[in-house]
């Protein structure tokens, strides 16, 4: 197995594994600016696409702002143009500074209107592109990894193909000295137990049930009992028949070893191991948020076939059956479903995948970076002033 890891090391000290020089658009009236100036200079500049219009006293402001400081200040991403209404940007623009990432800002109030801003965006985008100057890769140690363990679209072989596989590659990579986070509170019901059973201390078990406690009680308020419900409509088509069938296959994505703690949505790991972090079950937002904490590279497993993607950070595609990989081929990356066939051992596609990710980190294209798969969200938890 290939085990040279070809990273950027960056001013602060962190790695990353994509170069990407990113548009933010603070306030979802920008985005249209960001994605106008991005594709006027270059096609491969990343702009975000949002609906956080940041109204005043949402009690998920801390936590939007969280998430595209933390796409802003992601490793993968060399630099940044921030877009805001005015005084909105300061701390974003003190976050960059702080990380040493070249940046620049455009603020709506000083342009005097979006044609003037989009003019203003465009000059500064030329700018910040001419003068970026990407690093050369060098040998990377795997503490510089970060892995998101993701899945979407399951069926009734992720449980025990594409998930485990994932495990098993993140265990390896954990036990090397990587970061692997598993997300998705809304898929670990049923099989909190069994993960508390593996937290390094009693406190953090106590806290993987109660997050999963917390999620029960707020569905329950809406008058939604989900213990032994069915899952998604796509869920019951691919064969799996109760939420908590659906959650021991998806928990096997984070393998077997220690869990080192309990992160909140879209909040970096304090050190290298496994991380549960608490997040919806929405492909597209939990995504996002692991990306935010610091997420370099993303191990996504589907059985119906998935194609989200993320706007920085390499996406690799996992099918837990052989009929999506052949149906599919511009959209997975590994077929576990040489599981099922016989072809291959759950230990082989582990070391398999390990060296996609790998690979994929060292500058190899992952089928959605091809395709351009860049979806991005930001989830709410709470209603308006609340």
């Amino acid at each position: 197995m290939t085990t040279e890891l070809l990273g950027y090391l960056r001013p602060n000290g962190s790695w990353g594994f994509r170069d990407h020089v990113l548009v933010v658009p603070l306030h979802s009236a920008l985005c249209d600016v960001a994605e106008e100036s991005a594709l006027a200079v270059d096609p491969d500049i990343v702009s975000l696409r949002h609906d956080w219009d940041n109204p005043a006293g949402h009690g998920d402001a801390e936590r939007a702002h969280r998430v595209l400081h933390g796409f802003a200040t992601n490793a993968n991403v060399g630099a940044v143009l921030v877009l805001g209404l005015g005084p909105d940007t300061h701390s974003l623009a003190a976050a960059l500074t702080a990380n040493s990432t070249e940046h620049a800002v455009v603020r709506l109030d000083e342009a005097g209107g979006f044609a003037r801003m989009r003019a203003m965006a465009e000059e500064e985008l030329r700018r910040l592109h001419a003068a970026h100057v990407t690093p050369e890769r060098q040998p990377a140690p795997w503490s510089a990894l970060c892995l998101g363990l993701e899945c979407g679209g399951s069926d009734a072989f992720s449980g025990i193909t594409a998930n485990p596989a994932l495990g098993v590659a993140s265990d390896l990579l954990v036990e090397g000295g990587g970061t692997s986070i598993l997300a998705e509170t809304t898929e670990l019901l049923g099989a909190e137990h069994l993960l508390a059973q593996r937290a390094v201390t009693a406190e953090i078990g106590q806290q993987i049930i109660d997050m999963v406690r917390r999620f029960e009680r707020d569905v329950a308020r809406h008058g939604v009992d989900l213990i032994g419900s069915q899952p998604a409509p796509g869920n019951i088509v691919g064969g799996l028949s109760t939420i908590e069938e659906k959650s021991l296959g998806a928990a096997r994505k984070g393998g077997t070893g220690p869990i080192s703690g309990v992160l909140d949505f879209a909040e970096p790991p304090s050190t290298t191991g496994l991380f549960i972090m608490d997040t919806p079950g929405q492909d597209i937002e939990q995504m996002s948020g692991m990306v935010a904490a610091g997420a370099n590279i993303v191990g996504f497993t589907t059985g119906r076939g998935t194609p989200t993607g993320s706007p920085i950070a390499p996406c690799l595609k996992i099918s837990t059956n052989s009929d999506v990989a052949q149906r599919l081929p511009d959209l997975i990356d590994i077929n576990a479903g040489t599981i099922i066939d016989g072809s291959a051992t759950l230990e082989e596609v582990g070391a398999q995948i390990l060296e996609a990710v790998i690979a994929a980190a060292s500058g190899r294209l992952t089928k959605s970076e091809l395709r351009r798969n860049r979806e991005f969200a930001i989830s709410r938890v709470r209603p308006m002033g609340v």
